[in-house]
């Protein structure tokens, strides 16, 4: 972009910038298809959620503790059991998972098809302290929770300290 003189009128500066041809043309481009996929609902939309590196999805996580237990809740819209896969591997909860949409409609003089695909996995390190072998996971609406409980160990293992002033 070049920026033209500063020149005043009543005693405001105004300044002008003129946009390179190729420039104003590859915004305009970018400002359509950033248009067209974020007002429209449909499956390919839907795909284009996923990361860049086609066929990536990157679910939201959140890890939490309480004094019981490690807790992982994992956002899974769109996906059932059966295309999930959850495993507890030494030190680690693996989580991983593939989702697929198809849609298709025939009209009398139309066809249209459109299929996505898309698939994760991640590796959450279980903490010291955690029973590996009392892991629980129950799927609900689209909502993915491990529970991870703490061995008795891993309760006794922490003690609140108190802090005084000064």
């Amino acid at each position: 972009m070049k920026n033209l003189p500063m020149k005043k009128k009543d005693d405001i500066e105004v300044s002008r910038k003129i946009e390179h041809p190729f420039e104003s043309l590859h915004r305009q481009m970018n400002d359509l298809f950033e248009g067209f996929f974020r007002d429209s609902g449909s499956p390919l939309v839907q795909a284009s959620n996923m990361l860049p590196g086609a066929g990536i999805i990157s679910p939201k996580f959140e890890i939490s503790e309480t004094e019981d237990a490690f807790l992982v809740t994992a956002e899974l819209p769109g996906m059932e059991e059966k295309d999930i896969q959850l495993e507890v591997d030494q030190n680690a909860l693996v989580l991983s998972g593939e989702k697929k949409q198809e849609k298709e409609e025939k009209k009398k003089n139309y066809f249209y098809s459109e299929r996505s695909y898309g698939h994760f996995h991640r590796m959450i390190p279980i903490p010291e302290g955690a029973d590996r072998s009392k892991v629980k996971a129950k799927f609900l609406k689209g909502v993915l929770s491990v529970t991870i409980p703490k061995s008795e160990r891993g309760k006794a293992g922490r003690k609140r300290i108190s802090i005084s002033p000064g």
